[in-house]
């Protein structure tokens, strides 16, 4: 390999590292202001198709990690809402008018109340920040969303995410 093609190499996994420190600090600081049980950033790889890649837990029993989304709930129409920069609070998936296979889904991963802000790259639609509280109902205030909104936002502007 030419010095070139290394120093090319190089740059991508120094690029990907700040990238997953990134996002990782992220989650983290999120759960601990938020207080939270699980804050998890779900990146889609394909258009409305993603996992989820990072998360910070409050337990291991929250885990989720690598976790994909109801594809038949998740669709062309809620992601052109979450491209608009749809933010969806939800304080208790047991009385929120949801579609009952979004409540499956939740309920599988043990989601009681979630918080969900886009990250947006250029406008597109890059991932979800998610805030999830498994053991109890959660109303979710106006700086919870605000602090989720700066999140993403600081995510969706690091060099190292646009040019992923």
């Amino acid at each position: 390999m030419s010095d070139q093609g290394l120093q090319k190499v190089f740059e991508r996994l120094s690029s990907t590292l700040a990238r997953d420190t990134l996002v990782q600090t992220t989650t983290n600081y999120l759960r601990d202001v938020l207080q939270v049980d699980r804050v998890v950033l779900y990146y889609f790889y394909r258009d409305w198709e993603g996992r989820v890649t990072f998360e910070s837990l409050s337990s291991s029993k929250f885990s989720i990690l690598g976790a994909t989304g109801p594809d038949e709930c998740f669709n062309g129409e809620y992601a052109a809402m979450y491209e608009a920069g749809r933010v969806r609070a939800i304080a208790d998936i047991e009385t929120e008018q949801i579609q009952a296979c979004h409540r499956d889904f939740l309920r599988n991963m043990q989601v009681r109340a979630n918080l969900v802000v886009p990250v947006l790259n250029n406008t597109r639609l890059w991932g979800l920040l998610v805030a999830h509280h498994c053991q109890d109902i959660r109303s979710w205030t106006s700086s919870n969303i605000e602090e989720m909104q700066k999140a993403a936002k600081t995510l969706a502007t690091a060099a190292s995410i646009q040019d992923s």
